[in-house]
């Protein structure tokens, strides 16, 4: 498996979240005590990828902070408050990660962004996600079906959840059947991409992805989708925030396909 770089979005603002990202950047809002970052970064060292590129801005540098004094945060440690010295109890291996950090600014949109850190792609191809969204996304299969295509980039395809409860009637329109924020048929982008470093020729100026590269890429016929039929969620509101957390305080978590 090409030892791909795994290029993560944390620069936005997350205005939708504002009751915890008034005070932290999205990406560090905890889910059962650790970032939701962690729990990406997690993800794809499960499946070997551990060469991140951040993409930061809003608030980036406590990103750089987290890091920075991962040991500390992660794991029990005894400090002498005389020299000054630490010494820290490891109760397994620390993450064998290497993360750039690159400051991609305050205001750029997700395309610019990503353009920004061009420069760092030494790969042919690299993967690409949002700091918000986690998933159970097998990344071998992902891998393996965006090379099959030959595509310059591959998107993964979920199908969300209706947050309303649906509602089906029968002749009389007497209530038969009430379903509880069913999964839709329709299909969604769900991040978890696969791109081609001819991408980058996609990007003009400070655009978002989403729109004219993508628009682009799906009139040259340069986009694959990878169908998931199993688990993803994006940490949107305050209330992704809430369910995820009741998850996880229920040991309900589908997307923790690691082991400790």
């Amino acid at each position: 498996m090409e030892d791909m770089p795994v290029v993560i979005l944390c620069g936005g603002a997350g205005t939708r979240l504002r009751e915890e990202t008034e005070f932290r950047p999205k990406p560090l809002v905890q889910i059962g005590g650790k970032p939701i970052l962690w729990h990406i970064m997690k993800h794809y060292a499960h499946y070997g990828f551990k060469n991140f590129i951040l993409c930061l801005g809003y608030k980036g540098d406590m990103i750089k902070e987290y890091f920075m004094n991962y040991h500390m945060m992660t794991r029990d440690f005894t400090l002498n408050l005389h020299t000054k010295k630490g010494t820290i109890h490891h109760e397994t291996d620390p993450e064998d990660w290497n993360i750039t950090f690159v400051d991609t600014g305050q205001g750029p949109l997700t395309g610019g962004r990503v353009k920004k850190v061009e420069k760092f792609i030494t790969t042919d191809n690299f993967l690409l996600t949002y700091g918000d969204g986690v998933s159970d996304v097998d990344l071998h299969k992902l891998v393996a079906f965006h090379k099959e295509k030959g595509k310059i980039g591959t998107l993964t395809g979920i199908h969300p959840t209706s947050k309303y409860g649906t509602v089906k009637l029968d002749e009389n329109n007497v209530v038969a059947e009430f379903t509880e924020k069913p999964v839709l048929n329709d299909v969604i982008n769900g991040g978890f991409f696969v791109f081609n470093k001819e991408l980058f020729k996609y990007i003009e100026g400070d655009v978002m992805l989403e729109k004219e590269p993508f628009e682009k890429l799906a009139t040259d016929k340069e986009m694959a989708l990878f169908k998931h039929e199993g688990f993803w969620k994006c940490m949107d509101t305050f209330k992704d925030a809430q369910d995820f957390n009741e998850m996880c305080n229920e040991e309900n978590m589908p997307w923790k396909i690691w082991k400790e």
